[in-house]
């Protein structure tokens, strides 16, 4: 029996859940370098919900367009938080909703009986920090792969 290969995927949506630092690093994996401006975060206390809607590239099928010489894309995206008690930005202008962002990773620090604070880490020293009861994590595709418009793999210079 072979292991399952990213190509094999496909344009096949994804949906997972994290649950766990463990599920929330693939996450975070996988929305690395996802875009989308300041209009499409959207936090309901009563619902004790945090949603934003990515631009995010998609890291599974790299390989795949490199060895098909095609175009890499991006695809629409929902990450969605739940059980959020309180919502906290750096470096977010609020009311400026055409104002772009780009993640660039999530993190989980732990507190007492299951509670934490998830941190969504911005390019240019931003933040989004995320009182949760417990982690529960969704991200999950909403449109089809279309090609990056740049299309280019994003990239970061490891120097600085």
């Amino acid at each position: 029996m072979q292991d399952a290969r990213f190509e094999d995927a496909g344009e096949s949506a994804l949906k997972l859940v994290a649950l766990d630092a463990a599920d929330l690093e693939i996450v975070s994996a996988l929305v690395q370098d996802a875009v989308f401006p300041a209009s499409e975060i959207a936090w309901s206390h009563a619902r004790r919900r945090f949603d934003l809607l990515l631009n995010r590239f998609r890291w599974e099928d790299k390989k795949a367009a490199e060895a098909r010489n095609r175009p890499v894309e991006r695809v629409q995206t929902v990450l969605s938080v739940s059980d959020v008690l309180k919502v906290q930005s750096q470096g977010v202008k609020k009311g400026d909703r055409d104002m772009i962002l780009s993640l660039l990773s999530l993190s989980f620090v732990p507190g007492d009986d299951g509670m934490g604070r998830l941190e969504l880490i911005l390019a240019g020293d931003g933040a989004i920090a995320l009182e949760v009861e417990t982690l529960d994590v969704t991200l999950q595709d909403v449109t089809r792969p279309y090609i990056a418009p740049s299309k280019h793999t994003p990239e970061h210079d490891l120097s600085e």
